[in-house]
């Protein structure tokens, strides 16, 4: 018999699948397309920009997973569990958290435009970069001829935080940091703390350097005791699972260094993530065979087996770009058929100098049947990786 988890006891069990939809990206309609066919192929967390609009939209499409599980075409199957919507949050700099920029009638007429060719969101046209592709992945700034783009980056604000705790709904928040910005956390942590009893999870993001281990082990002992479950996000190359296998190597290296180190909490594996990641877990024996449950003390990883194994893996730029095909395919449609358009409107609860449109049409990807159909093979082939037991996403 097929076994249907919670998101939560996926990641007690070790088959907790996130996608990142990314920090800084907020292009609307590519949000809510990638969260639907994320959502059906049985993701566990939807991360998203604490934008409003970004997650009103991704909140549109888990109501409409919702609704595609519960049709007739899908009643005999198990309803989608819905997954749990993740905002990211940051103390300071951070490459996540940043917009390429550039005016463009400063290049050279003749420009070959080798950043047009490496953006992986598309995100750069002949008018500049296009602000709600872009998601800070950095490739554009090395390859310009004339070292004429700069990066925007920005820091959350105290302010923005509790707003979009309490009235936007999210389930769980992410806190980008670095060793060494201890005070920079508490300053964040401080804002949040209030509220931290409404959500059903933390996640820390933070890469390799010095001194990590401490610095991690001193966020602990400054947001212990915690009502929720804790995870140690491993962020060993940022924004780059696009690339190739060979990226993959370091969020595993980095993972096993966190595991090693017994903190109380869940370990899950970011910065690139792809189609590689699991088959090499599953060679060294970090991923939990299927079958037992870790039971939470401290919320993850006292008891016996609990250090052992990877928790889960969160993918960021080789999900999106796996189903980019599919997402340009509908965005052609769209041109064509203008009918299948619709629009988002910005809430009115917060407004943290947001970079996304106020409005901005999109075609539903649901309306598309095909499309839709092979969005979700697409993204089951990457989840199915981690639930490997789960038949996920339904079968038009």
């Amino acid at each position: 018999m097929t076994e249907h988890y919670t998101p939560l006891q996926s990641l007690r069990r070790g088959h907790w699948f996130k996608l990142i939809c990314g920090a800084s990206f907020q292009h609307l309609p590519a949000i809510r397309n990638l969260t639907l066919a994320y959502t059906l192929a049985g993701a566990d967390c939807i991360d998203v920009a604490a934008d409003p609009a970004v997650i009103l939209a991704a909140k549109e499409a888990l109501d409409a997973a919702t609704a595609i599980s519960d049709s007739s075409r899908l009643r005999s199957r198990v309803p989608v569990p819905t997954p749990l919507l993740m905002v990211s949050l940051n103390d300071g700099e951070d490459p996540h958290f940043r917009k390429a920029e550039f005016s463009a009638a400063d290049c050279p007429s003749d420009c070959s435009r080798p950043c047009e060719l490496v953006c992986p969101a598309n995100a750069i046209a002949h008018a500049g970069v296009i602000a709600d592709r872009c998601y800070g992945c950095g490739r554009c700034l090395p390859v310009c001829p004339i070292q004429h783009i700069a990066t925007r980056s920005y820091v959350s604000t105290a302010h923005a935080i509790a707003p979009l705790i309490l009235e936007a709904g999210i389930d769980a928040i992410e806190i980008h940091t670095q060793p060494g910005r201890l005070t920079d956390f508490q300053r964040l942590w401080t804002a949040i703390q209030p509220w931290i009893g409404q959500l059903k999870l933390l996640a820390i993001s933070c890469p390799d350097g010095v001194g990590l281990i401490e610095y991690l082990q001193a966020l602990y002992d400054l947001i212990a005791p915690l009502p929720c479950p804790l995870i140690w996000q491993t962020d060993g190359r940022p924004m780059s699972g696009d690339i190739g296998m060979g990226t993959t190597k370091a969020t595993i290296q980095l993972g096993q260094k966190v595991l090693h180190a017994e903190l109380p909490g869940f370990v899950q594996l970011a910065g690139g993530t792809n189609n590689h990641t699991v088959p090499k877990l599953r060679s060294l024996n970090l991923l939990n065979p299927e079958g037992f449950l870790v039971e939470p003390s401290h919320f993850g990883m006292s008891g016996h087996h609990a250090n052992r194994y990877i928790a889960g893996v969160a993918y960021g730029s080789y999900a999106r770009v796996l189903l980019a095909p599919v997402l340009d395919q509908l965005e052609a449609t769209e041109q064509r058929e203008p009918s299948l358009n619709f629009s988002y409107h910005r809430p009115p609860f917060i407004d943290p100098q947001p970079m996304s449109q106020h409005l901005l049409p999109s075609a539903r990807l649901e309306t598309a049947p095909k499309l839709l159909k092979t969005a979700v093979t697409l993204a089951s082939s990457l989840v199915s990786q981690l639930k490997p037991f789960q038949q996920s996403s339904p079968v038009f």
